[in-house]
């Protein structure tokens, strides 16, 4: 029989042989989980969506717009006459979604134009004609986009009418047509604009609005007359013809 020494010997040699193991089978099941595990990485940072183009610059824009040198069938186009933009620049929409309906120029909506071009677009022998509103207008490639999301959603949501507030007397427009667009640039928009005369709300005149945006370039024409005729459009020839000169001067 071993003494009570031996036995004693015996049982830490024993016990130190099951702590041996099994700190040895932890190491290795521990070092079979991280190698089962995949390791973390921090997650990649967004990348930035390109910015476009820049923003055609006023002497680009003035060598795509109409001139009077230009052929625009029986139209000519000038600069305005005093130099100043028309009055209507300044008119506002209640309400506020409307207002791509009355003016895209700088300050009438939250996306300014980088630079613009006024044209004025008559016949002049044709002693009450049609008069057209020509512009053109550079943006960045996500604001020439944002107006026309802008404007879509007018023609949508003010379709039924809306108040045009001008200098002197606020105009009731009484109803909103889309139309069909020209088959121009990226995307286009057609309107009929029937508007109450401020002076006799029996009567009622008519303007057609066109917009067109190639790139980040938005061209837009407004079409109206002096009488109550409805003149049935924006005249094609002067579509055609700026188109033309717009396409020409940036390939």
């Amino acid at each position: 029989m071993l003494g009570a020494r031996a036995r004693h010997t015996a049982a830490a040699a024993l016990a130190a042989a099951v702590l041996t193991a099994t700190a040895a089978c932890g190491a290795h099941d521990a070092g079979r989980t991280a190698a089962a595990s995949p390791a973390v990485s921090s997650p990649a940072p967004p990348v930035a969506a390109p910015a476009g183009p820049e923003p055609l610059t006023r002497t680009q824009l003035l060598a795509a717009a109409l001139s009077e040198e230009d052929d625009a069938g029986a139209y000519t186009a000038q600069e305005p006459v005093d130099g100043e933009p028309p009055a209507g620049d300044t008119y506002t929409a209640e309400p506020d979604v409307c207002q791509p309906l009355v003016s895209l120029a700088k300050g009438a909506t939250p996306h300014d134009p980088a630079a613009e071009i006024v044209r004025t677009v008559w016949d002049p022998d044709a002693e009450r004609g049609v008069d057209i509103d020509l512009r053109l207008r550079s943006y960045t490639s996500a604001d020439a986009a944002a107006v026309m999301r802008a404007l879509g959603r007018a023609g949508r949501e003010c379709a039924h009418g809306f108040t045009e507030e001008r200098v002197l007397a606020d105009a009731k427009v009484v109803r909103v047509e889309t139309l069909r667009p020209p088959d121009a640039g990226e995307e286009a928009y057609a309107f009929r604009i029937t508007t109450q005369d401020v002076e006799d709300t029996r009567v009622e005149l008519y303007e057609y609005l066109t917009v067109i945006r190639a790139g980040s370039t938005i061209l837009s024409f407004r079409a109206d007359t002096h009488s109550t005729e409805d003149v049935g459009g924006v005249p094609q020839d002067v579509v055609d013809a700026q188109w033309r000169k717009f396409r020409r001067a940036t390939p």
